[in-house]
């Protein structure tokens, strides 16, 4: 990504301190890069550290000098309360203060729900819907305290409008997370800080195309009226936006980004209902290799 792939002028972002949960790949990692292109510090944390270590000195390599901004990694399982705690503790020590936090990390699986285990439902839950309010939480507190101005995104789905089957977890995690978009926005919004959901169509990634599409195959968008995926500099544009001085006004909103797909067609895994039973155990033999292979990656 480069300069000519954003909207905006450079240095937006200058003096702007935001925390990417997640942003050592996909969608966290291209939102991430376009904020230090635009002047801002970026902390990115993850579970892998190998990957958002990876991650920070690729982006600082290709852009810190010229932007004038810099991105810091840090190893943290949002699962644990306490991780984030200490984690926070140490971005507040060394970078100061965050003016922003993007709540991107996510996890997602497709299974009939009659499959599911509730420590399958918790492998979700606990990232998606606990791990991102409780790192709202944490920056929050701090943030009231201090009476700082600050701004949370949260990267939703279109799913928080109509549910989806087959991702049973991460509908009603990424509802949650809604909900709490609009409940915050009311209670701290008069106090200076916004929050604003941006639900995403279709942007092809690694780890959607492993758990989501795991019968493999390019990734069609059917019945797009736009006829195409989404491109990741859109995706970029929109977030620094929400997260810019510019979107003072906006707060308590879930803007979706996916060419209509979910008015054309609901967005959502409800094709998979013609599925056969030998297609769910592909899929789940699919999922649980690449659940191993994270794994390895992670030890």
């Amino acid at each position: 990504m480069t300069l000519d792939d954003l909207l905006y002028k450079p240095g937006l972002l200058q003096g702007q301190r935001i925390l990417v949960s997640g942003g050592g790949t996909g969608l966290g990692r291209v939102m991430s890069e376009a904020m230090l292109l635009l002047g801002a510090d970026v902390v990115i944390c993850g579970r892998r550290g190998e990957v958002v270590e990876t991650t920070a000195r690729e982006l600082n390599a290709a852009h810190a000098q010229a932007s004038g901004g810099h991105v810091s990694a840090y190893v943290c399982d949002i699962r644990q309360p306490d991780a984030i705690t200490e984690m926070l503790d140490k971005v507040w020590a060394a970078q100061g203060p965050l003016t922003g936090l993007v709540n991107n990390a996510a996890g997602n699986f497709i299974s009939r729900t009659e499959d599911l285990s509730s420590r399958a439902f918790d492998a979700i839950a606990n990232i998606v819907f606990r791990g991102s309010f409780n790192m709202t939480l944490d920056c929050g507190k701090r943030w009231l305290a201090a009476g700082q101005k600050a701004s949370v995104l949260s990267i939703l789905t279109t799913w928080v409008w109509n549910g989806s089957p087959f991702t049973v977890p991460s509908a009603m995690s990424k509802a949650g997370l809604h909900a709490m978009t609009q409940s915050l926005a009311v209670e701290w919004g008069g106090r200076g800080i916004r929050f604003n959901a941006i639900a995403p169509g279709l942007f092809p990634t690694e780890g959607m195309s492993a758990r989501l599409n795991p019968g493999g195959g390019e990734h069609k968008p059917q019945g797009n009226p736009m006829q195409r995926a989404g491109r990741m500099p859109e995706l970029a544009n929109l977030a620094v936006y929400l997260m810019s001085p510019g979107a003072d006004y906006v707060n308590g909103q879930t803007i979706a980004i996916d060419g209509a797909q979910w008015q054309a067609t609901g967005g959502n895994f409800s094709p998979m209902l013609g599925w056969t039973d030998e297609q769910w155990q592909r899929a789940r033999e699919h999922i649980a290799r690449t659940d191993a292979a994270d794994r390895a990656k992670r030890g």
